[in-house]
């Protein structure tokens, strides 16, 4: 094990999380090594057993908001949106509020906080990726929808706007996080296994539209494959290069089977007008 503080070695290993975050974790208790709490300046050895129990921060709090949501689908037992690029998912350090848990909560008031970030919350979008996103009304449909995902049973149609043209066909690259950065993800021998399904629809000058098929739900797995294969998203400022867009990726559709009717649901969410901008020049109708 690395010769680090406690404190520094939770940060890296959490990067959604700051040093700050564990810290506080620390001295309310929250943190045990071998079953006992220690302080933050501790430097944990080889084979100690680390405990984390996740805790809500004060300035942390699920508030209701009246954030307007565009309903894609509902009934009394899931919800559908499209989620606009720039709103978060659920609370995180930096984004206490304005998220789309606050909005969930206001929306869906039969939702009861669960001691954790992400209530109702079956999957995740970034905060600059817009689409379909769902989210479950109670605990079994939660579970439920959650397994589907986990299975592989939910199929996922992602467009986005490439500079460069990646090829057309199934990549196979497993993900982890980035070696050295570790706020980023990577293709590494030791990452998950990580699988997506390229179809370039056009082609205008140095830029492609392409559409994403992802197999599995690895962090980021559609922008590292896309960089991978020399044609990242663009505007991805972290897999690709700063452009005065924002990344231009949208999840497009989902086909998943109603926990309850077992019917199947196919939800698409229209292009937001920033993509169909930026999509004009390829010419091409988009399904």
């Amino acid at each position: 094990m690395l010769n680090i503080r406690i404190d520094k070695l939770l940060a890296a290993r959490y990067p959604q999380h700051s040093r700050t975050y564990f810290q506080w974790l620390l001295e309310e208790g929250f943190v045990l090594v071998n079953g006992k709490q220690v302080k933050k300046r501790i430097i944990p050895e080889e084979d100690d057993e680390i405990e984390v129990c996740f805790q809500l921060t004060p300035e942390l709090s699920l508030a209701p908001e009246p954030i307007p949501l565009d309903v894609l689908y509902e009934d009394e037992f899931l919800l559908a949106v499209n989620k606009p690029a720039g709103m978060v998912v659920h609370p995180a350090p930096g984004h206490p509020s304005g998220t789309f848990v606050n909005a969930l909560l206001s929306h869906c008031q039969t939702i009861v906080p669960d001691g954790t970030l992400r209530p109702g919350v079956v999957h995740r979008l970034d905060k600059d990726t817009s689409g379909v996103l769902i989210a479950a009304k109670t605990s079994s449909i939660h579970h439920a929808l959650v397994e589907q995902f986990s299975s592989r049973a939910v199929t996922k149609t992602y467009l986005a706007i490439c500079h460069g043209t990646p090829r057309s066909g199934l990549l196979s690259a497993p993900i982890g996080r980035h070696p050295s950065h570790r706020k980023e993800m990577a293709i590494v021998p030791t990452g998950k296994e990580a699988i997506t399904e390229f179809h370039v629809l056009a082609v205008h000058k140095h830029f492609s539209l392409v559409r994403a098929l992802p197999k599995t739900g690895r962090t980021h797995q559609i922008r590292v494959h896309l960089k991978h294969l020399g044609a990242p998203v663009l505007g991805d400022t972290v897999y690709g290069t700063p452009h005065s867009c924002r990344h231009m990726l949208h999840a497009h559709k989902l086909s998943l089977t109603h926990p309850v009717t077992q019917q199947i649901l196919t939800l698409t969410a229209p292009l937001p007008l920033d993509f169909q901008q930026q999509a004009l020049v390829f010419n091409c109708s988009i399904s």
